[in-house]
Formats: C-alpha cells, sequence, structure tokens
C-alpha cells in the first residue's frame, strides 16, 4: 500500500493525532512508535516522506535515519523537542532535510509536508540536472586565490587542493556561474537540487560548509553572502 507520509514517534498520543490530521486533508498517513516497527513498515509499504523524531525509546531517530538513507531516499523531517544546534546539524548531516522542533502547529506542519511533497513528486518525473560540460580541463577561474576544477570537482585555494562533496560541487559552480546576482533559495533548489525534497536547513548546512572551505573569515563573508528573505549571492568585484 502506498502513504504519503509515515510518522515514527513513541508518543503515541502525537504520533496518532498528526496521522489523523494528516489524513483529513487527504494526505495518507500512518504512524509508527518504534524502531523495529519503522523498518517492518518500510520493507511492507511505499512511503513519500517520514516524519522522525530523534528519542524512540531505547534506540535513536538518527541511528533510523542512517539505517533508511542506506535503502531509501525520501524526505525525512525530524521532529524533536530537543533544540540545541548539535542536534540540529547531526539531523541535517545525517540525511534529514528539515528540523521541526515540538510543540509544533498541525495546520503549518501539514503545509510543510504538502511543499515537499509536491516538489518530491515532481522530482520523479525530472531527468535534467545542474552538471558542467566535462571538458578536457575545465575550470572557472574566479580570481587569482580561487579556482574551480570541474573535472575533480575541487576547490583550488592558494595553490592548496580542497575536496567538494558532489553537492557542495554543484552549488559552487551555481553560485559562480551566476555571480554577482541574487540568488533565491527556490532558485537554488529548483536548478541545484533540481527540485527535489530539500528544506531550508539543508540549504543553509551546504552554504555554511562551503564558506567554511572557500572564506577567509567565514562568520564575515567575502564572497558567498546571505540576502535576507531572499537567498544568496556571490559577489565577485570585477
Amino acid at each position: 500500500m502506498e502513504y504519503k507520509c509515515l510518522v515514527i514517534d513513541d508518543d503515541l498520543d502525537i504520533a496518532r493525532t498528526t496521522a489523523e490530521y494528516f489524513n483529513i486533508f487527504d494526505i495518507q498517513t500512518a504512524y509508527v512508535t518504534t524502531y523495529d516497527e519503522a523498518l517492518v513498515f518500510m520493507e511492507e509499504h511505499s512511503v513519500s516522506l517520514l516524519l522522525l523524531d530523534i528519542n524512540l525509546g531505547e534506540n535513536s531517530g538518527f541511528e533510523l535515519c542512517k539505517k533508511i538513507r542506506q535503502q531509501w531516499d525520501i524526505p525525512i523531517f525530524f521532529i524533536s523537542a530537543r533544540t540545541s544546534d548539535d542536534d540540529v546539524l547531526t539531523a541535517l548531516n545525517i540525511g534529514g532535510d528539515d528540523y521541526i522542533k515540538k510543540p509544533y502547529t498541525l495546520n503549518i506542519l501539514l503545509a510543510k509536508v504538502k511543499a515537499v511533497l509536491k516538489r518530491y513528486e515532481k522530482q520523479q518525473g525530472l531527468k535534467n540536472e545542474v552538471t558542467p560540460k566535462q571538458d578536457t580541463h575545465m575550470q572557472l577561474v574566479i580570481n587569482e586565490e580561487l579556482c574551480l576544477d570541474c573535472n575533480y570537482r575541487q576547490l583550488i585555494k592558494s595553490g592548496q587542493t580542497i575536496k567538494l562533496k558532489d553537492m557542495e560541487f554543484r552549488l559552487l559552480y551555481y553560485l559562480i556561474e551566476n555571480r554577482n546576482r541574487v540568488i533565491s533559495k527556490d532558485e537554488l533548489f529548483s536548478k541545484v537540487w533540481n527540485d527535489q525534497f530539500v528544506g531550508e536547513g539543508t540549504l543553509t548546512v551546504h552554504i555554511r560548509h562551503l564558506r567554511e572551505k572557500i572564506e577567509a573569515q567565514p562568520n564575515q563573508p567575502q564572497y558567498i553572502k546571505t540576502v535576507w528573505g531572499v537567498g544568496y549571492v556571490f559577489e565577485l568585484l570585477e
């Protein structure tokens, strides 16, 4: 059976209430309360999105997320009463797409889920990705200090090679190709993530990682600047 959403929460009342509310609005939703029940459910049913609590009794939602990511590529929203930055960053770095803090408002959570499901379902039919041409030795020269090597998907900074993860490379490539232009978050979701299910938290983490690799002072960026309420710009003075 196909489900739009699966709630995984050891608090039975929260899990049941959330699932019942989503079902009222035609988001076919089920719920389980343990680590093992979640894995069994995933094996037996098709699921488009997970709402995953960090605390699952004796088990951890973090461990469950890593286990699920080995086999399924679907949106995962962490839902938790834990609010530390370390928990948020851990959740996003191990494969979570967003982090929602309890207590949450059901109508707002529903809106977030609907938006991501729409992007996820659209992505299933998309095949094109933002991938630069693999020329014999294609490089994007930024300035005397920085260069992006597109063959090896790495950054060269002051002669030193800095490895980039695939999505970091694609994001940096798109920012540089569109330098000195403010790029909205929606455009980055569409062009870099190919309209995949991705929350703003994931984008923020990738921007932070790029700043740590490219900027002399990541907290006072010279290149990748935030345009509040809109998105980001790769600023390069001619």
